[in-house]
């Protein structure tokens, strides 16, 4: 997300609304470990939802997604990125600033192009028919440093039925239109910059939407 190009993507925002992925004809599994008390992080652009709908039905018999975090407030999204940040200063004292910001950009968005405060954004697994989340690899949301990399999507270090788990899961969500963020396997989107760019797409539909 540091890459100028990403910043440089325009957004024509479309106005597309919020909608909560738990509600409607086809409720999507949603995991409570990033709730938050209104509810926000259980909603996605409407289009977004859809294609997630979309994804679902192209996995093998049996599996399922999981959604754990999809809409973000964007004051939430600034004190992610700053934790991550400070976190960094403190292990590399002699970076300067533009360091620290690049390299904390590589895990955490920088709020103002942060797709999940967009709606276009995701953070999501797979479970198995009997309720069980497969296999990833990593823990949802390990950063590079405590995963020695194997958060990244084509990380070489994980078991090969991690792998194997991970190309399911891509291979869904791309089908329906998703683009993932390369180090996070579990980070897809829609709509956003950074979808615009990986699909040659002249503009974002999606902007920053305040969560009221």
């Amino acid at each position: 997300m540091a890459d100028p190009k990403v910043a440089a993507i325009p957004v024509r925002e479309c106005g597309e609304p919020l909608v909560d992925v738990r509600t409607g004809p086809t409720p999507l599994l949603v995991d409570a470990r990033r709730s938050d008390p209104d509810g926000a992080f259980a909603h996605l652009r409407q289009r977004v939802r859809d294609q997630l709908l979309a994804a679902q039905l192209q996995l093998p018999d049996g599996l399922r997604l999981l959604i754990v975090e999809g809409y973000r407030p964007p004051v939430l999204q600034e004190r992610y990125f700053e934790r991550y940040a400070q976190s960094l200063r403190e292990a590399h004292p002699g970076w300067s600033p533009q360091e620290v910001r690049e390299a904390a950009s590589r895990y955490v968005s920088p709020p103002e192009i942060a797709p999940h405060s967009a709606g276009a954004a995701v953070d999501l697994t797979l479970v198995g028919a009997d309720g069980r989340e497969l296999d990833m690899g990593t823990v949802m949301n390990a950063s590079p440093e405590e995963s020695e990399g194997a958060c990244f999507t084509e990380a070489p270090n994980v078991p090969a039925q991690a792998k194997a788990n991970r190309s399911t899961l891509t291979a869904a969500m791309a089908g329906a239109g998703f683009v993932n963020y390369a180090t996070e396997w579990w980070h897809f989107s829609l709509g956003d910059r950074y979808w615009a760019l990986m699909r040659g797409q002249p503009a974002a539909l999606y902007g920053p939407w305040a969560w009221a």
